[in-house]
């Protein structure tokens, strides 16, 4: 038979805990906790609190900065978990000091950051430079799609909206009617049916609250898109694993280490229409680290085709950058990137294969037929000329299947939108040029090591799978501690590689 150790359950343990001890060298909460002690000015968190005549003493900005991005680095976002950790865990328990802080106070450090969580990751970034991790030659832009604090269930155009107001409103009206047939009848009502009456009827006041208060959201090139009740902000974005109601967290990756250089999160999931402005943070967040004016002169940035546009190249160029972005269809043209069987000479024929002939205004295709000149025309983002062929010209051509539109309903002639350019110089037609050359293909081949790892460490090893916070401004806070836990990290790694190193 078998004998098992005898146990006590109600024996008492008298345990000496020093809570200096818990922060083991070579982890990522030492490295965290020396950085904010001796390397990170948090003075601009002082002018939050005027109570050093009257009022309860204050936690320290530090301490609750510690917290918050050790718990952020195990995956844990919730205030009410980061204050259970606290009073739980013993490292939190050790970086906090002892002190508990309570669930609102973290919530309200956190969403009330603005110019102060700028300057905490230039901080950190800083101390990434001086330790050598940042390069500055190369460079990569991506987005990471994250959920947030909000409802698909509540989006939607304001048409569309008004509709569901509109059934809502109906499905409360039969059952209203329902209750008071019941009632004529000596029935009581059902409370769970009532229960759901009253919420339905909840719901409708939302709706129509913010029917009334909320005008149509628009899209980069003007289109309507749907808005969101509980979060306005937020987009619904079309991820790896499905829609979801979130923000996209767009970054700008570092080719030496993978270290952010620059953050930020938008409601959108077109990424390109931000490049400029992520460019703009980039370099400035740069000037100190380098310690120059133009830091980013001579680096080469690296886009996937999201970011493919005329304006982006120009925006890239005034930087002094080159930017090596793909079009859309350069996929297409390299038989090596082709998935499947060979597609050679299956390509879609682009403005590329059409000769202009400036003297008439108009194009000539691969067939040698006229696309004649239609007029301008409204793009997504600009305006653009219009050319267009004869339908008669299409019907038996040998290269329509390359040609015209898979579309049904446009399979009939070749339409051609020239975008109408600010610019003197077309980048976007040399960049074309440019990435079907072996050359420029192996360094674009570099992008995905250097920005993808940077969100596989965020979303997986982190476990930092969405937002917990409504409002841009608010989510973009969350975004950009996300990536100061990165870059801590990243210290962390080059302290242990220099000490196995010395040992």
């Amino acid at each position: 038979m078998a004998r098992y150790r005898a146990t006590e359950k109600g024996q008492g343990l008298f345990l000496t805990v020093n809570l200096g001890e818990q922060i083991v060298p070579g982890t990522f909460e030492h490295t965290l906790n020396r950085l904010i002690d001796t390397k990170l000015d948090l003075r601009i968190f002082d002018r939050k609190y005027i109570n050093d005549l009257t009022g309860a003493a204050a936690i320290e900005p530090r301490i609750l900065l510690k917290i918050i991005l050790y718990s952020y680095s195990k995956g844990v976002v919730s205030s009410r978990k980061i204050a259970a950790m606290c009073k739980e865990n013993m490292v939190t328990k050790a970086l906090a000091e002892d002190i508990e802080p309570h669930y609102t106070t973290i919530s309200n450090f956190v969403s009330g950051m603005g110019e102060e969580i700028e300057q905490v990751f230039s901080d950190v970034l800083l101390v990434c430079g001086s330790m050598g991790l940042i390069g500055g030659k190369m460079f990569a832009i991506d987005g990471c799609r994250l959920p947030s604090n909000a409802s698909k269930e509540w989006s939607g155009t304001k048409k569309e909206l008004r509709e569901k107001y509109e059934k809502i409103k109906k499905i409360c009206k039969e059952l209203l009617k329902k209750h008071r047939e019941n009632d004529r009848l000596g029935n009581e009502a059902k409370e769970a049916e009532w229960k759901k009456l009253n919420r339905l009827e909840k719901k409708a006041a939302k709706i129509l609250e913010f029917l009334e208060t909320h005008g149509d959201r628009r899209g980069a090139g003007g289109e309507i898109i749907k808005s969101n009740i509980t979060d306005n902000e937020s987009g619904k974005i079309k991820g790896p694993h499905g829609v979801i109601q979130g923000y996209n967290g767009i970054a700008v990756s570092d080719g030496k280490n993978q270290v952010i250089v620059a953050a930020h999160a938008y409601g959108s999931v077109s990424e390109g229409q931000f490049f400029p402005d992520m460019l703009e943070q980039a370099e400035r967040n740069m000037r100190p680290v380098k310690r120059k004016r133009k830091p980013l002169q001579g680096a080469v940035m690296l886009g996937d085709t999201a970011y493919f546009s005329e304006d982006n190249l120009q925006a890239a160029k005034r930087k002094a950058m080159e930017a090596v972005i793909p079009d859309e269809q350069y996929r297409n043209r390299d038989e090596k990137l082709r998935e499947g069987e060979r597609r050679e000479g299956k390509e879609r024929l682009d403005v590329r294969y059409f000769k202009y002939v400036k003297r008439g205004n108009y194009y000539t295709c691969p067939n040698k037929k006229v696309l004649k000149f239609m007029g301008i025309t409204k793009l997504s983002r600009n305006e653009g000329n219009k050319y267009q062929s004869k339908s008669k010209d299409c019907k038996g051509c040998p290269y329509a299947e390359r040609c015209i539109h898979s579309n049904k309903k446009q399979r009939k002639q070749r339409t051609l939108y020239i975008p109408i350019s600010r610019y003197k110089e077309n980048l976007a037609q040399k960049m074309r040029e440019k990435i079907d050359k072996p050359k420029y293909r192996r360094i674009y081949s570099r992008r995905m090591q250097i920005v993808e790892p940077v969100f596989a460490d965020i979303t997986y090893c982190k476990g930092i799978t969405r937002f917990t916070l409504r409002g841009q401004g608010k989510v973009n806070i969350q975004w950009q501690l996300y990536c100061v836990v990165h870059n801590i990290g990243k210290c962390n790694m080059a302290e242990r590689k220099k000490k196995k190193k010395a040992a």
